[in-house]
């Protein structure tokens, strides 16, 4: 044995044997990944709520408000989130996240700025690449924060931030709304005359940009369970693994990583199509106001939502402490079914009273997988390929979820059906065939998963 084998596997048991961060101090980084994860949703959704007065101002249809929701976001989202994960396996996580967030945050507020569609879609784009450098490397912070057994529901609670910040953008989209549009235009600084929507971004896009150095009370954790090499000065550094390893691994696994990745992205699909037209399915069927379904809708996602996805996680974690190492795979096929008796019938009530009652139980199924999806990803990679995994995933469950979910549902009001109103009906037939398919990728993924927890041992072996 060489004497830099035996500095590794030296390094390696040193590493092993050094126990995890203070818990108090792991949760305050999850609280401020959570934060920064809101802000985000925040970010990505206010756009939903402003379906009406941007369609209105910029004459478009509902078919090219999709394409701002979904793939002008989605796609550059997806694509950035790749080349930041691996980034994010061998350089500073907290830095990435950081300018990330600042880069999001502007462009956010730059869309206030938009004066047709094109744009608006350039400004969607901006807030897609920025945002692709935060869950990678978010993931990858909190599996090196937190033991196994813990990590589905810290990851999970992390991912609350997905229906905190949905939920608030409709709240604060409702508030928002009540107050910019009470006045068809406003003189501000610089930008001159604008119209309230346009304000509206501005109000939740600036911020950001300064709360980006709250990163920076974050320490960067150690990276656990890494090979080690050693520099031209004989210390020992964490060695990047090749990209064509990474691409072995992941072909080894690939039968896990499709029933896992589109499963789980066709729950997203699901998801990001019902919250990207709800709101304006109230509008259209019931003759609410945006004010008036922004408000109870956002309560509802922000609450239940956030319940859900906790309770997915903590679930998961109670499942692996009594022998059940595919926990996460598990719920995930769970909660696709147990959507089904609320999700499908909430479409199709004629009152919105009892609409509204029935998205409580449908936003709390909805949202428990986001949190185990994530967190079987950590499971499975070795820590050199988590963030890259993740990143993978996140490509995936964002390209047919955020990028085809909204897009359906417009595709099948405006050239199925044919009309407007139809909307709900739309709703109806996406989420359905969405979870249907889900239920039964999962279910076979739950095998596959467990093969691909024994290669994970032989490879750290």
């Amino acid at each position: 044995m060489t004497d830099q084998t035996t500095a590794a596997s030296t390094a390696r048991n040193e590493l092993a044997e050094e126990p995890y961060p203070a818990a108090g101090y792991a949760w305050y980084v999850v609280g401020v990944l959570t934060l920064v994860y809101v802000f985000s949703f925040i970010d990505r959704q206010i756009l939903n709520l402003l379906v009406r007065p941007i369609r209105q101002d910029l004459e478009i249809t509902d078919f090219q408000m999709s394409l701002l929701m979904g793939p002008a976001f989605a796609l550059f989202y997806t694509f950035f989130g790749i080349p930041l994960g691996r980034l994010a396996d061998s350089k500073s996580r907290r830095t990435i996240i950081a300018i990330g967030f600042a880069f999001w945050s502007l462009f956010t507020a730059l869309c206030g700025l938009a004066r047709n569609f094109w744009q608006m879609m350039l400004a969607r784009i901006g807030v897609g690449a920025g945002e692709g450098a935060l869950s990678p490397a978010a993931y990858s912070i909190l599996a090196d924060y937190f033991p196994p057994q813990r990590r589905a529901t810290a990851i999970s609670v992390y991912s609350m931030g997905i229906y905190i910040g949905s939920g608030v953008a409709n709240i604060l989209g409702a508030t928002a709304i009540a107050f910019f549009m009470s006045r068809p235009n406003w003189e501000l600084p610089i930008v001159g005359a604008v119209r309230g929507w346009q304000v509206v971004f501005f109000v939740v896009g600036f911020p950001g940009v300064f709360l980006a150095l709250l990163m920076y009370t974050v320490r960067e954790p150690l990276r656990r369970g890494m090979k080690k090499i050693q520099d031209a000065q004989g210390k020992l550094q964490n060695a990047q693994v090749p990209l064509k390893e990474v691409i072995a691994y992941l072909k080894l696994n690939w039968k896990t990583f499709a029933c896992h990745n589109v499963g789980f992205a066709l729950l997203s699909f699901s998801s990001y199509g019902t919250s990207g037209w709800v709101p304006t399915m109230f509008v259209r069927t019931f003759g609410w106001k945006e004010a008036e379904i922004g408000f109870w809708y956002g309560a509802i996602v922000a609450i239940f939502g956030a319940l859900g996805i906790s309770a997915g996680g903590w679930y998961a974690d109670w499942l692996a402490k009594r022998g059940s190492r595919d926990a996460v795979m598990k719920v995930g096929f769970i909660v696709s079914l147990a959507w089904a008796p609320t999700g499908m019938l909430y479409p199709l009530l004629p009152n919105p009273y009892w609409a509204l009652a029935f998205l409580i139980p449908t936003a709390f199924f909805t949202a428990a997988p986001f949190g185990v999806a994530p967190a079987a990803i950590q499971q499975i990679m070795p820590n050199a390929m988590r963030a890259q995994a993740s990143s993978i995933y996140l490509f995936v469950v964002n390209l047919i979820g955020l990028g085809g979910g909204p897009m359906a549902v417009a595709f099948f009001t405006q050239y199925v059906f044919q009309d407007d109103n139809a909307v709900r009906y739309s709703i109806l037939v996406v989420s359905t065939v969405a979870h249907i398919v889900s239920a039964v990728l999962l279910w076979i993924g739950i095998k596959q998963f467990n093969l691909s927890l024994d290669r994970l041992k032989v490879w750290n072996s």
